[in-house]
């Protein structure tokens, strides 16, 4: 029953979102917000490893590899929530700091899977992808970023959180743009995924999917920075 209703706040939010207004309302709180030097440093080198390879364009493969990274750090903090709670499991204030990152984790990592599979069959459709470019580079990335967000978690939340807003403002901004530029190209394609039904979405265009799927960029961005406030206890 939580988890449902989480759910349902979840897509509600996403669904305000498409309000221009209630869009840069939600987004103004957090666009200034100043990360540390080591998540600079590393949400800079990704962002720039990704244009290097994929172009600094948007398009639908070089989504394909952004999802496939974006969903890692969900994972990641799940396991070292896992490490962390199996030190600390009799510290009854820090186990609810943990529980509360769970939480947000499920429910991020579904979405993200969502995103993976559905952008992986619209970029298959539209565009033919090398297998070295494609799938082997964003499985290392992934492996790298896996590692890197595990480590900085454990030794300091902030350092790990700060670096996925870094990269999904990084995946907001992509998004946007793809949107601002190809909408009336995306309002005549329609979209059909058996998963995005089952997942509860029913957009009747590309548009409708993708922008939604900036949406969801956009409160994880946000959710991240509302994470390190609940671990710091603010």
């Amino acid at each position: 029953m939580e988890t449902e209703k989480s759910n349902k706040e979840f897509e509600s939010l996403i669904e305000q979102l498409n309000d221009e207004g209630q869009l840069q309302e939600y987004k103004r709180p957090f666009d200034d917000y100043k990360v540390g030097p080591l998540a600079r440093i590393l949400g800079n080198f990704l962002v720039w490893c990704g244009n290097t390879v994929y172009g600094e364009a948007p398009s639908y493969l070089k989504f394909r590899a952004v999802e496939v990274i974006a969903r890692v750090p969900y994972h990641s903090w799940s396991s070292a929530a896992f490490t962390l709670l199996t030190m600390f499991y009799s510290d009854e204030k820090k186990a609810l700091q943990l529980s509360t990152i769970t939480k947000f984790v499920r429910l991020a990592s579904d979405n993200e899977t969502m995103h993976v599979i559905v952008v992986s069959q619209l970029a298959g459709d539209e565009q033919k992808a090398g297998v070295i470019r494609y799938t082997l580079i964003p499985m290392f990335f992934a492996f790298f970023y896996f590692w890197a967000s595990y480590i900085l978690y454990l030794a300091n939340p902030r350092w790990s959180l700060e670096l996925n807003y870094l990269f999904e403002q990084h995946a907001f901004d992509q998004y946007a743009r793809f949107l601002e530029e190809n909408k009336e190209e995306l309002l005549q394609k329609p979209i059909s995924s058996d998963f995005l039904a089952w997942y509860g979405r029913n957009p009747k265009s590309q548009y409708e999917f993708f922008r939604s799927v900036r949406n969801d960029e956009l409160v994880h961005r946000n959710r991240s920075i509302h994470e390190i406030a609940i671990n710091e206890g603010h």
